[in-house]
Parts: structure tokens; C-alpha cells; sequence
């Protein structure tokens, strides 16, 4: 039957025809079982993709649903294999049918028009491998088919794909309210194997040292901290920031400082929280220092490092000439034995070293009267020394004498060394469970004393954990795990430092080494991590990342730090306050952390 328009009606049968052919085909539509409760769905490959990343495309409402770092559970059609993925990009909102630039859309925009097409979803996975019926998660050897259906992962299925358990709470992974980036403090993976915490002033590095102190002092580690600022001698009382107690409370926790805290100071030298009530100075014994060391240390010329191992030569025979050392049966043994690439000749003093270079320079000038030693006795037998002298024959030209005297001089004014007012730090005291020390250099003003003190420390500290280590074995016990921080590390362990003090480094890197198997662990902090050399984060097995907003160092730290992806890398220059790229070797993948606020009050911060 024709209409008025001329159009005839389209007849029923059709219609009815239209119905039966429908429900012969299985009637409505319906999504089938396998995509129920997906947010998106895998796409095609184009000559862009890449190895090891898979794009995936999602409706409007779902996009809130996958923030960055969330984790995805891919249901590979037809196949049937099961993949782990993360969100590395996006997920990103494009219109339907049309380019994001299209230009309908650019011209509404731009004459404050509102045109709002229907959009979707596109975000870019990182897989991270492929999950067997047995639970088991391998490298995925294939990709995951198109079209295939994505699920996000819940809170307690993220954390264990992360492995993010631990007793030790970093933060908040960003993305998450409440998916906690932990660590566990019993692992040998973790703190034994060393830390790097780097990042620009202002990014949050003490805060999260200083939290990490409190943790593990509570886990009954033995902590020590080399504060070159004095920021950390307060640690021991709650953080009195409002910016610091609101975000503390945010996270329903009150402020609260680091129990059973002690503060070591160098013998004449000022606390930079005299308030404190476990002050101790403590003073540096010169023969546990190598003399290569020393001579690395004060870099001395190859003129006065010749005179300097020279005297230290002389020295030692004067001192076994006059029976001061060795004494007895075991000194003989310990002689035997003794690696002066490792430490100083016993006994020997800085002012029995000066007292024979100044008697040296003095028989090389040819003076008529002798000079005044120090030492009482080598006071008393200035003939017997006068014989080692002149039968070692040292180098004649009294000017690099000089020179030397004057720079033995400036040490030895500095009263830091074999001081009869404070004694040398107790290690055996120091490595207590639950003790955290505070070295205060902050009053030195001098990063040759700061270098000496460090490698002093490092040698001490790795000596008594060895000890601890045996004694702990013996009784067939574990040994109470160590945690040495290292503020600055680029002023002690530089570029720089390292071509000119291969023998410290060694030290540095014998440390190192053997802490992994004893339970000492060492943690690098530095603002400047272009000025750490190769050698040094060769050491690092753990990160925690601050902003670092330099593209050479990025570049450079990318090259030596395996394992983060792109995505986070290009997040790095623009990380907050606070906010940090955490790689440990106990978790899958590196994460992007909202570190945790500090309890406790740093001084200089707030």
C-alpha cells in the first residue's frame, strides 16, 4: 500500500521474517560470560606497537576505573592463557570515530563552543607475564590475542602480583587509596643488598630516611647514620610540622620521635642539638687508619706521599726499635698478619708521625740543635732515632719536608686524633639491637676529617659485625641485621674522589661485598647523583627516587638501573614533595610511592 509520499510501506513479513531469522541466531544480543565484569578490551597490533606492551581500549565509564600503575588480569581469547599487565600510559580519552585534532572539533572549541562527541578510552599495558594454572607467574613468551576482555586486579590481588608485603611501610602506591608499598626488613634481599635514596633538595629524601629509621629501629635493627648537616639530631622527638602532623593524621598516625637515639660528635667539636640527652664525643684513633688511606685522603702531592710513607716506614721501626710495639707473642702474630691496605700500624700515634718527620727535616737541613718532639719517648731517645734515620736514608729535599709537616701540622691541631679527652667510638656498643647512632659532622667543616671519620666508621662498624656475625653463627643464631646511612655520599665517594683514592674505594667496596652475607647494609643518600661514580651504584641493588630534574643524570642513572620502565623514567622531573619511584628486589616491578609523612622532627626542615 502506498503512503501519501508516493513510499510504500515496508510489509509485516519482512518484519516477522527479521524476528525469526533473530531468534534462530540465539535471540537479543548479550555480551558473552567471558567479558563479564571487564573494563576493556585488548586491540589490534599496528606498526608502532612494541615487544612486551599491549594497548587496550575501554568505554567511557570504565576509564576511572584503571588509573596509572594499576594492574590488569588479561583473559587471552581463544587461546585461553591468562596475562599480568600493568598501566604504563594513560588510560587516555578519544572521541568515537574521529582524531582527537579533528577539525569540527578544534573549530567548536576555539568559538567557545561545547562539542562533546562520544568518547572511549585507550591505555597502553606493560605486561609482566604470564599467570599458569598452577598460580605460577613466567615471562610471557606469547601476547595476549585482540579482542580479548581485561579485568583490573583488586587491592589484595595487586599486592601480591607486587609482592608489596613487608613489615617496613614505605608508602601509598600512587593511583591507590589504600595500597601500601612495603618491604620486609628479614629479607636478605632487601637492606643487606644496599640502598640508593636520590633526588634534588626539597624532594623528600630526609623524610623518607628518617622514616625508614624509625621502622627499623622498631624491627630491633642496629641503625647508624653519618649526618653531615645535623638534620637528624632531633629524630628523637615527635615532628612538631603542621604540614607533617596533618598529612601524619591523614594516614591515622600520630607524631612520635626515635626511641633509644644517640648522638657521636667528634672531640671538640660542636652538637648540632646540644639538647639531647646521650651526647658522646669521641676521638679517632690515627693507627686504624691505612696509611694509603691517609695519604689518599689528604692528597698529597707524589713528592710528600713519598716523604709521608717514608716517615710512617720509619715510624714503625722506631716503634719496634723502642719495644712500644710489638710487645708480645700475639703482637708478633698480629704483626704477621697485619694489611696496611686495611688499617694503620698498632699503637701508632699522629704525634709520634709528626715528631719523626719533624726530626727527619731537621737532620736534612743539617740543624745544630734538635727539634722538640711530642711524644716522651722518642723525647727520651732522639740518638736511637737519629740511627733508624740515617740508615733508611730518606729523600733529601727539605722543602716537600716542609710541606708535608705543614699538612701533618693542620691535622694534628685539629686535637680529633688519639685525644686523651674523649675515647674512640665503641662499635661493640654501637651494633646494640634497637640503638640508632648519630654521627653529627656538622661542626666539622671539613670534608677531609668527614672522609677520615667515614672510612674510619666503615672499617670499625664492618670489624664488629663480622665479630657479631661469628658469635652469632657459633650460638646458632642470626646476627642482628645493620643499617649504615651515608649523608652526602657524593662529597665522600665522587667521580672526582674515587680516581684519586682507589684504596678507599677498595675498603668501601670489601664493605660492601661482605656486608651482603653479614647483615650490614649500607644506604647512599646524595642530592647530587651526577657526582656518583659508576663504581658506586654498581654497589646499589635498591632505589628510592626523588625528583631529579637533570636529563644527563636521568640518562645516566636509566643506563645503570635496570628494570623501570619509560613511563616512570619521563615521571621522574616532575615528582611532588614526597613522591618517589621505589625499585627493591623484592618486588615485581618498581612502583610509584607517596612516601609516608615522618613522626619524627628534623632540624633544618621545618
Amino acid at each position: 500500500m502506498a503512503t501519501e509520499s508516493g513510499i510504500e510501506a515496508t510489509p509485516t513479513e519482512v518484519f516477522q521474517r527479521i524476528e525469526q531469522d533473530g531468534k534462530r541466531a540465539g535471540g537479543p544480543w548479550s555480551r558473552p560470560p567471558a567479558y563479564n565484569g571487564s573494563v576493556g578490551v585488548t586491540m589490534f597490533d599496528s606498526g608502532r606497537s612494541e615487544d612486551g606492551t599491549v594497548t587496550i581500549l575501554l568505554p567511557k565509564d570504565s576509564i576511572d576505573t584503571l588509573p596509572s600503575q594499576a594492574l590488569v588480569r588479561i583473559h587471552s581469547l581463544p587461546d585461553n592463557r591468562e596475562y599480568l599487565a600493568a598501566v604504563v600510559a594513560g588510560p587516555f580519552a578519544e572521541p568515537d570515530g574521529l582524531s582527537a585534532d579533528a577539525t569540527p572539533i578544534i573549530a567548536s572549541t576555539v568559538r567557545g563552543g561545547l562539542l562533546m562527541p562520544p568518547f572511549h578510552g585507550r591505555g597502553q599495558l606493560a605486561l609482566i607475564g604470564e599467570r599458569l594454572e598452577t598460580g605460577t607467574i613466567v615471562p610471557p613468551r606469547r601476547r595476549p590475542k585482540p579482542n580479548s576482555p581485561v579485568f583490573v586486579l583488586d587491592k589484595v590481588e595487586t599486592s601480591a602480583v607486587l609482592r608489596l608485603g613487608g613489615d617496613i611501610c614505605l608508602g601509598l602506591a600512587d593511583g591507590f587509596d589504600d595500597l601500601e608499598v612495603r618491604i620486609p626488613s628479614n629479607s636478605k634481599a632487601v637492606f643487606p643488598r644496599h640502598l640508593g635514596i636520590l633526588g634534588t633538595t626539597g624532594g623528600g629524601k630526609s623524610t623518607t630516611v628518617s622514616g625508614l629509621i624509625a621502622q627499623l629501629q622498631q624491627r630491633e635493627m642496629s641503625v647508624v647514620l653519618i649526618d653531615t648537616e645535623g638534620e637528624y639530631c632531633a629524630i628523637h622527638e615527635p615532628t612538631d610540622n603542621p604540614v607533617m602532623k596533618e598529612a601524619l593524621e591523614r594516614r591515622g598516625r600520630k607524631p612520635a620521635g626515635v626511641v633509644n637515639t644517640h648522638i657521636l660528635h667528634l672531640v671538640g667539636r660542636d652538637c648540632a642539638n646540644p639538647r639531647h640527652q646521650k651526647i658522646l664525643p669521641f676521638s679517632l684513633p690515627f693507627s686504624a687508619f691505612s696509611p694509603y688511606a691517609v695519604k689518599e685522603i689528604l692528597e698529597f702531592s707524589d713528592a710528600q706521599e713519598e716523604r709521608f710513607i717514608k716517615a710512617y716506614d720509619i715510624c714503625k721501626r722506631a716503634l719496634e726499635r723502642l719495644k712500644i710495639w710489638p710487645k708480645t707473642p700475639e703482637d708478633q702474630v698480629q704483626l704477621l698478619d697485619l694489611d696496611e691496605f686495611d688499617s694503620g700500624y698498632p699503637t701508632m700515634t699522629l704525634t709520634q708521625l709528626c715528631d719523626i718527620a719533624l726530626l727527619i727535616e731537621a737532620i736534612v737541613d743539617k740543624k745544630t740543635t734538635d727539634p722538640y718532639l711530642t711524644d716522651s719517648t722518642f723525647q727520651s731517645n732522639v740518638a736511637i732515632l737519629k740511627q733508624i734515620i740515617g740508615s733508611a736514608d730518606p729523600p733529601k729535599h727539605v722543602f716537600s719536608w716542609r710541606a708535608l709537616l705543614g699538612k701533618l701540622g693542620r691535622l694534628k691541631r685539629l686535637g680529633v686524633f688519639d685525644s686523651k679527652k674523649a675515647a674512640p667510638v665503641d662499635f661493640g656498643n654501637m651494633l646494640q639491637p634497637g640503638r640508632v647512632t648519630v654521627i653529627d659532622l656538622s661542626d666539622t667543616d671539613s670534608p677531609q676529617v668527614n672522609n677520615l671519620v667515614i672510612a674510619d666508621l666503615l672499617r670499625g662498624i664492618q670489624r664488629q659485625q663480622e665479630e657479631n656475625y661469628r658469635a652469632a653463627s657459633k650460638a646458632g643464631k642470626s646476627p642482628t641485621p645493620t643499617m649504615v646511612f651515608i649523608e652526602e655520599a657524593h662529597e665522600f665517594l665522587s667521580a672526582n674522589r674515587i680516581k684519586q683514592m682507589p684504596v678507599l674505594f677498595q675498603q668501601v667496596a670489601r664493605i660492601a661485598r661482605r656486608g651482603r652475607k653479614r647483615w650490614l647494609g649500607l644506604c647512599f643518600v646524595t642530592q647530587l647523583p651526577q657526582h656518583l661514580p659508576d663504581e658506586v651504584l654498581g654497589l646499589i641493588n635498591n632505589w628510592i627516587l626523588h625528583k631529579i630534574s637533570d636529563a644527563n643524570v636521568i640518562n645516566r642513572l636509566q643506563r645503570s638501573i635496570g628494570g623501570i620502565e619509560a613511563s616512570l623514567w619521563h615521571h621522574l622531573p616532575s615528582l611532588a614533595a614526597g613522591q618517589a619511584i621505589c625499585s627493591f628486589t623484592s618486588h615485581t616491578r618498581p612502583v610509584q610511592t607517596a612516601i609516608d609523612p615522618a613522626p619524627c622532627r628534623l632540624l633544618m626542615t621545618q
